[in-house]
């Protein structure tokens, strides 16, 4: 009987990008279909394509699991997802590029690796388990938005 073979382990960071869509009171958050932190709420987002901008990722993402077409309007943050196994190995690793947009399009629907896709008020995001960065994004997106 042969062995399972190991997991490979990341040998670098993945640049990725993740997006807060607001409208309105709303944002949209989608169920992660695939790891890091699949099952989980989050922001639409994933991994930049060779030859791509991160804006053409971060709307390429936000379309492929949402169905929306979006405008971007600001970079929010860059911020480092770093996960590990329970002895510790690092099991990915991400820099992870951070955007706010508006909708321009679509209809909302779970695409690509979302298990889900949804509109959520802003007074009923403590009622959902994120990851803190991702609620840490959120907010600062729904700050700056708020500013005149």
């Amino acid at each position: 009987m042969n062995p399972k073979p190991e997991p490979e382990k990341p040998d670098r960071p993945q640049v990725a990008v993740g997006v807060v869509v607001l409208s309105d009171d709303q944002v949209v958050l989608i169920r992660r279909g695939k790891p890091p932190r699949s099952g989980q709420w989050s922001i639409p987002g994933g991994r930049q394509e060779l030859g791509e901008t991160l804006a053409q990722a971060a709307m390429r993402e936000v379309f492929e699991e949402t169905g929306l077409n979006v405008r971007l309007t600001g970079l929010l943050d860059v911020v480092d997802g770093i996960f590990r196994s329970p002895d510790g190995i690092v099991e990915s690793h991400y820099t992870l590029v951070d955007f706010a947009a508006e909708v321009t399009g679509g209809s909302l629907c779970a695409g690509d690796d979302a298990l889900d896709a949804r509109w959520v008020r802003q007074d009923q995001l403590t009622e959902i388990e994120l990851w803190s960065e991702t609620r840490r994004i959120i907010d600062l997106a729904i700050a700056r938005r708020a500013k005149p």
